[in-house]
Order: structure tokens, then C-alpha cells, then sequence
């Protein structure tokens, strides 16, 4: 499959507790799924591998590899899971649910198996930062039913997050051998540290410290986040903000020196641009 072709599609999204010593049968998907270990320990065995997974571990199975399950019996894993293809394939005549399952290998039916990815992912990783990654998933929490006439606009704002979890994981799992610019993860780590530090650079710190162009900083930065750079900081300072509106006794004026505002008015015409209404709306509505 070429990278234009790939428009990556979740059927189901969830988080799975596991029991003590509980086994899982061994199964082949007929989609791509993607684990992520929160808590707890166990091992997965596919393909002769076997891996031991605890939190943070992120196995990536693709369509139509055979795998299963074991718990540890003291402290049984609890993963999030997402089954998903990389272009979307209609099963919904042979199939009762979307991320169709096989758990006999005589009844596999390979006409109906996903795409794969044009390149070898790593089968087993360890995430940094889970609680972020746990966010990220939680966004495209999805039940195992086709999309109808009445989930088709949650199911685009599904899809939404679900394409920006999947950017964000290959950037993590392809490292930098397919996707340039790979140290843009870095970078955004370094900027969200000073602007809760309150120690924000000028722009072209970052950038000449990438050793790239001010254009390309910002098209590589616009990809990575969806945002301009400038854009993005406002966002951060405007929801950091909020926090202080919803929760602390500060005045709205303090609020916008502690955010770096240059001025209340400046705070207030962001915010309102942003959230449609004042930050004192905000703060009266939300108390």
C-alpha cells in the first residue's frame, strides 16, 4: 500500500482489564490492533515471539497475525486496545462487528484481512510520558458497531482522534527512518517545559537549534500539531489560564500577567476568539 492510500480507520477502541492468570485464545484480527499496558504485567506470544509487557508497553499487531494473551497472577495487566485498518474495509456483509476476530485458524477467511503498513512497525515498544499516550487513546474510545446514520458526526470526531493518535505514534515508532523531522516530539517536550516554566525562547531558538529554516520549522511544527507555532502558544497559555479562572481566587487581571498577556485586554479578546465568551463569562458559567 502507498502512503496516499493509507487513511487510517478505528472500529473499536477500548480499555480491557484482564484477571488474574487469564488467558486470552489465540486469535487472528483482521485488523491492525494496537495495546498499550496502563497497569499490571503479562506476556503476549505471537509469531514464536513472546514478549512481557508491565505499563507503558505498546504492542502493535498487524492484520492477520495470530496472537494471544496470558495475565501475570499477582498483578494481571490492564491494557487499552484499538482495532483499527489502515484504509478503511467494509466487512459489514460477512461480519457482525467491525474489528472481526478469527479464533480458529481452519475458518480464516484472508480475502477479508486488513492492509498492511508499507513498512516493518516494531512489534513491541516502551512509551514515555503514559499518562499522555492513556489521553491520546482515550479520545477515540469507540464501541465495536458499524457507523450509522446516528453516530456518523461523534464517529467523525472519532476518526479525528484517532488520525492524530496514529501521527503521533508512527512519529514515535518509525523514529526517524520514514517521517523527516522526527525531532519536532523533542522539541515540543522542550516547549511545553518553558512555557509552564515561564522561561518561553524566542522562536528562532528553536529552530536554529534544529538547524533547519524559520519556514520549515513552522510547516513541520503546523504538522505536528495542527497548529502555527504562535497559535499553539496562545492555546497553551489560554488553557492553562482556565485552570487558574476555574480554581484559584486570582483576579482575571493577575490571571493574564501569570500567563504572560501583555495586557488584560490582550487575554480577553484571545480568549473570547477561542471559547466565545469573556473570561469572566467563562468563570461565572463554569463556577
Amino acid at each position: 500500500m502507498e502512503f496516499a492510500n493509507l487513511h487510517p480507520y478505528v472500529y473499536y477502541a477500548t480499555r480491557y482489564p484482564f484477571s488474574k492468570d487469564q488467558t486470552s485464545r489465540n486469535r487472528t484480527c483482521y485488523t491492525s490492533s494496537l495495546y498499550l499496558i496502563s497497569d499490571g504485567k503479562g506476556i503476549i506470544q505471537t509469531c514464536n515471539r513472546t514478549y512481557e509487557v508491565k505499563a507503558g508497553s505498546l504492542v502493535y499487531i498487524p492484520a492477520g497475525q495470530q496472537h494471544h494473551w496470558v495475565a501475570d497472577s499477582c498483578d494481571p495487566m490492564v491494557h487499552v486496545c484499538c482495532y483499527f485498518d489502515w484504509s478503511y474495509v467494509d466487512r459489514r456483509a460477512r461480519a457482525d462487528h467491525p474489528s472481526l476476530i478469527c479464533y480458529d485458524a481452519a475458518t480464516l477467511q484472508p480475502d477479508l484481512i486488513g492492509p498492511t503498513f508499507p513498512y516493518v512497525l516494531p512489534e513491541y515498544l516502551i512509551v514515555e510520558k503514559l499518562r499522555m499516550w492513556l489521553e491520546l487513546f482515550g479520545k477515540f474510545y469507540t464501541d465495536n458497531q458499524d457507523t450509522n446514520n446516528r453516530t456518523y458526526i461523534r464517529n467523525l470526531r472519532t476518526q479525528g482522534n484517532f488520525q492524530q493518535f496514529i501521527e503521533f505514534y508512527l512519529t514515535f515508532a518509525l523514529k526517524k527512518e520514514h517521517i523527516p523531522n522526527l525531532h519536532m516530539a523533542r522539541l515540543l517536550e522542550r516547549l511545553d517545559q518553558d512555557l509552564v516554566q515561564g522561561n518561553l525562547q524566542p522562536l528562532e531558538t528553536y529552530y536554529n537549534e534544529l538547524k533547519i529554516s524559520r519556514g520549515y520549522f513552522f510547516d513541520i511544527f503546523k504538522q505536528a500539531t495542527g497548529k502555527p507555532p504562535t497559535q499553539y502558544i496562545i492555546h497553551f497559555r489560554v488553557n492553562r489560564a482556565k485552570e487558574d479562572l476555574l480554581h484559584s481566587s486570582l483576579t482575571i487581571t493577575e490571571i493574564a500577567e501569570k500567563h504572560g498577556f501583555s495586557s488584560l485586554h490582550y487575554f480577553s479578546k484571545l480568549f473570547h476568539k477561542l471559547h466565545g465568551q469573556s473570561p469572566r463569562e467563562y468563570r461565572d458559567k463554569n463556577k
